[in-house]
């Protein structure tokens, strides 16, 4: 009796906290939609989403974020472009070819990185990269998207590995074992059957990474340059949506157009981030019911 009874609290302080989480989240769901749809009594959800123009303290403001939202895509592709090659290879290497002892070493440290802070990546990227940036393309300026991009492509390898890793150990062996069976060699067994086998949990890994890069504010608030203008190139400095709210909504005033303004792209930062996990859960219960 006295061990039922103890079952039953656990099982209701972790019912508790899982309720907890619904209501956070529902609380966060509520302020984003009641701060940032009152901008759109001031300008409409074309001149928001497409104007090319973001001066909130200009008069008349313009409350376009488009340059924002481009330049977020762009610094997001340029980290992709980076992680997952490097991501992939990584897990492929841990799962499949690495020695025992090597991958103990290797795939702490990769896993490591995730836990740097995002100002310290920033850090290093103004002091370090930045320079190296500017110096090697002759550049102007270092702080632009590609510094920013290079930057995130580290901080996303660690996810895009981890979960890579996990989704290519998850394959069944009798998979592999039939492709030697046939007279398939180690590579081609890799690159034929274990890899396109892990495809839905690769796939997680990197929408995952994806958003990661998204929603990251630090760092590129320190080495994407601050410019709020459509990017034409990596070159170029960009601002991002994540950047352009920790910058400016310390100043702005409680109730303001630019205050709604600023939550109305943290709306929009909420419902790309909840797409892309969505997503990525989609796609991991598919990969799921496969190796069943």
């Amino acid at each position: 009796m006295k061990r039922a009874r103890k079952e039953n609290l656990i099982k209701r302080l972790f019912c508790l906290f899982s309720l907890f989480s619904i209501v956070f989240l529902l609380g966060i769901v509520i302020v984003l939609f009641k701060e940032g749809l009152p901008i759109f009594k001031v300008t409409s959800f074309g001149k928001f989403f497409f104007g090319k123009f973001w001066y909130p303290t200009y008069e008349p403001p313009d409350f376009g974020i488009l340059p924002l939202l481009l330049g977020s895509l762009w610094v997001t592709a340029g980290a992709l472009i980076i992680a997952v090659p490097l991501g992939v290879a990584s897990a492929v290497y841990i799962s499949e070819v690495a020695h025992p002892k090597i991958k103990g070493l290797i795939k702490p440290a990769i896993e490591l990185l995730a836990g740097v802070p995002s100002v310290v990546y920033g850090f290093f990227g103004m002091v370090v990269v930045a320079p190296l940036v500017q110096k090697f393309f002759g550049l102007p300026v270092g702080l632009n998207a590609l510094t920013a991009s290079i930057l995130l492509g580290v901080m996303a390898i660690p996810t895009i590995t981890s979960i890579s890793e996990d989704a290519i150990s998850s394959v069944p062996k009798s998979f592999k074992e039939a492709s030697y069976a046939l007279g398939a060699n180690r590579w081609e067994t890799t690159v034929k059957v274990t890899v396109p086998s892990a495809a839905g949990g690769i796939s997680t890994a990197i929408i995952l990474g994806m958003g990661r890069a998204i929603g990251e504010t630090m760092t590129v608030l320190m080495v994407a340059g601050g410019a709020a203008v459509i990017p034409r190139s990596f070159f170029q400095p960009v601002r991002t949506m994540t950047a352009t709210i920790a910058a400016e909504m310390g100043e702005t005033v409680v109730g303001s157009e630019h205050f709604h303004a600023l939550f109305a792209i943290a709306l929009v930062l909420f419902v790309l981030t909840l797409s892309l996990n969505i997503g990525a859960d989609v796609l991991t219960q598919k990969f799921r019911k496969r190796l069943r």
